[in-house]
């Protein structure tokens, strides 16, 4: 990336974001999608606060098929992994929130819990709470210690304040993966109190995954991750050989990096190899295919770096997105390095397309240096296109395959002649 150590002022006050039943306020997060899940089937058991020192086991002992609701309250997951980390390693089993409001469940580790929730196991749920200050990761997914794992579902849920990064998913120790998950209806935030307990010169994010394959991330909210020395990985991060990620109608607020689709030159030599190779004799590729689209990425933060930024990442489509950064950016969108061949189409943006380092990409329909007045509310993060000044945008799109990107960030058709970035009037 451009820089490599950023010094970021007050990010202020941010926009409204989507409040925990998924509809839209006036932030203007694209809501439409965010239903709430149906009611539990199967086995259910009901925890309050009052069991925090329980919970751990009812976790480790729940069969698949096993519902566990939270009463309302504050869980204090403060002593330390053994005792109070919740171990998800059976496959089909959910946690969530009784009430359906994230706010009022709260998981707290006090940052003396390093991992307050470890997911392990095919098919578990988590939805409807906050998990909040654990000292490394709220939340982590890895495979599992005999297999890949698939069909992990984040739904719902608040999580703030960590120590390093907000959801990790990585191989299992085992070299086992975790896949085909699902990140959506979300808020994912650092907050100022937060930052003071990030470490190891801003080792941080909002989700940051290594070599995952066909995991989509729609409908979040991620804010706020920037530090005032070093510079913080993205707000959604996905590399190391990841593959096919569908990241789309997010809101990526404040964050010194916005979506990120690889990052580096080389691999380790022990990246995740596909059996079908689908790019054979390219070489390292930090992510392969996927689409980002429809997404709002805004940025008020001085030494913001990019927008979105692929770095050997091979036939990925980037399509239909308004970035906009208040401070100069070093880029709006950006891809590097000499195995880079991407799709940018469509999109909206404040500052510069940057290739680097040998990268090619194929691009048409995109607008540079817009003017802010086209938006509703650029300086308060509503990218949503202001219908009396955006004749720029209005119509000018190039025309895509059908099923590519056939709505905008609202879910709203893109019939007809299309606009430019992530609305469409």
């Amino acid at each position: 990336m451009g820089v490599e150590d950023a010094s970021q002022g007050d990010a202020g006050v941010l926009p409204d974001v989507a409040v925990s039943d998924g509809s839209v306020d006036a932030g203007g997060q694209p809501g439409t999608a965010c239903t709430p899940l149906p009611p539990p089937q199967g086995t259910v058991i009901e925890v309050g606060p009052s069991q925090v020192d329980e919970l751990p086991a009812i976790v480790a002992q729940a069969a698949t098929g096993t519902t566990i609701l939270l009463l309302d309250g504050t869980y204090m997951l403060s002593g330390g992994d053994a005792k109070h980390r919740l171990s998800f390693t059976t496959p089909g089993v959910t946690l969530r929130g009784k009430s359906g409001q994230r706010e009022a469940v709260i998981l707290d580790g006090n940052y003396a819990t390093s991992e307050i929730i470890s997911i392990a196991a095919s098919d578990v749920t988590i939805a409807d709470l906050t998990v909040r200050r654990a000292y490394n990761h709220p939340i982590h997914i890895t495979g599992g210690p005999s297999g890949d794992i698939t069909g992990v579902l984040l739904h719902n849920v608040r999580v703030s304040d960590p120590g390093q990064q907000a959801i990790k998913i990585n191989p299992s120790a085992q070299g086992h993966y975790a896949d085909q998950g699902r990140i959506e209806c979300s808020l994912i935030e650092l907050t100022a109190e937060g930052r003071q307990h990030v470490r190891d010169n801003c080792y941080t994010g909002g989700i940051d995954a290594h070599a995952a394959w066909g995991w989509q991330v729609r409908l979040n909210t991620i804010r706020g991750f920037w530090c005032l020395t070093g510079l913080s990985e993205h707000g959604i991060h996905f590399w190391r050989a990841s593959r096919d990620t569908l990241v789309e109608r997010n809101q990526v607020l404040d964050c010194a990096r916005g979506i990120g689709f690889g990052l580096g030159e080389s691999g380790t030599g022990q990246d995740r190899v596909y059996a079908d190779n689908p790019y054979a004799g390219v070489g390292y590729l930090g992510h392969v295919d996927g689409i980002i689209r429809n997404n709002f990425v805004w940025a008020t933060i001085s030494g913001h770096d990019s927008g979105i930024s692929l770095e050997q990442s091979r036939g990925t489509l980037v399509v239909h997105n308004s970035v906009v950064s208040i401070e100069r950016p070093f880029s709006s969108i950006e891809w590097r390095w000499d195995h880079t061949s991407v799709r940018i189409v469509n999109n909206l943006v404040s500052h510069e397309l940057v290739a680097r380092d040998g990268a090619t990409a194929e691009q048409e329909g995109n607008i540079t240096y817009v003017n802010p007045v086209v938006f509703v509310n650029a300086v308060g993060g509503d990218l949503h296109l202001n219908p009396t000044t955006a004749a720029i945008a209005v119509d000018k799109g190039a025309p895509l395959d059908p099923g590519v990107c056939d709505e905008d960030i609202d879910g709203e058709s893109r019939s007809g002649p299309r606009d430019v970035g992530a609305d469409e009037l």
